[in-house]
């Protein structure tokens, strides 16, 4: 299992240094070194300029309500959700965009 999240970090890695995959798209890590899924509530992916979270350095927040969004991920049934903890929206693009790569993830490390 370790030895394809190291080949896919690299392979990613790789990827984005040649500019044919984003960083919203990559399915590991390189901060932390692990799976996006495992990590992407860390307040490390949280840019306070931007106020979006993605795999790099930079949460999402909700545009109605201007509060941060809750990440929950479930492993074990591959749910992942983030919804505002006072609308209980926050639905956007970029929501659905980190949605589709934590499941993504959880499949790769499934797969692993």
């Amino acid at each position: 299992m370790i030895a394809n999240l190291i080949a896919t970090l690299v392979e990613e890695d790789l990827a984005e240094d040649d500019g044919v995959l984003a960083p919203d798209d990559r399915l590991t890590c390189h901060v932390h070194g692990r799976w996006i899924h495992q990590c992407v509530s860390s307040p490390v992916h949280v840019n306070p300029v931007t106020r979006y979270r993605h795999r790099r350095a930079t949460g999402f927040w909700c545009r109605d309500c201007d509060a941060e969004l809750g990440v929950v991920v479930d492993e074990l049934s591959g749910e992942v959700a983030m919804r505002c903890p006072r609308c209980g929206r926050g639905g956007s693009a970029a929501t659905a965009r980190l949605i589709a790569a934590c499941r993504a993830s959880i499949e790769a490390r499934r797969a692993a």
